[in-house]
């Protein structure tokens, strides 16, 4: 019997959920927690998406809060310089990509 998968399911969601929920997060209009509670209520939404669509097998691990780079970034521990004193928590994570990308302009 011919088993059917996919590669993975794209994280920003069909109508860009994801990316407005970090979004939300970066302006102050959630909190960590809020944010947390609905990044898992996105996952199971898309689990359950591709178990509707008939998936045999259904790949789990490949979702990242921001980045798959960023997440080996702060994994292997080669962020800027700024950030290596402070503890790599979700508020960092999320902060890096910002505040690397805008540093040019404040120098």
């Amino acid at each position: 019997m011919v088993k059917v998968s996919n590669l993975g399911y794209p994280r920003l969601g069909e109508n860009r959920e994801w990316k407005k929920l970090i979004e939300s997060y970066w302006s102050g209009n959630i909190s960590q927690a809020e944010l947390e509670a609905q990044a898992k209520v996105l996952r199971l939404s898309f689990l359950k998406k591709q178990a509707e669509a008939g998936l045999d097998l259904i790949p789990v691990g490949d979702f990242s809060l921001y980045d798959h780079i960023l997440d080996l970034s702060v994994q292997f521990g080669v962020i800027p310089n700024r950030f290596s004193k402070e503890d790599v928590n979700l508020d960092l994570f999320l902060r890096l990509p910002v505040e690397t990308r805008t540093m040019w302009l404040l120098q």
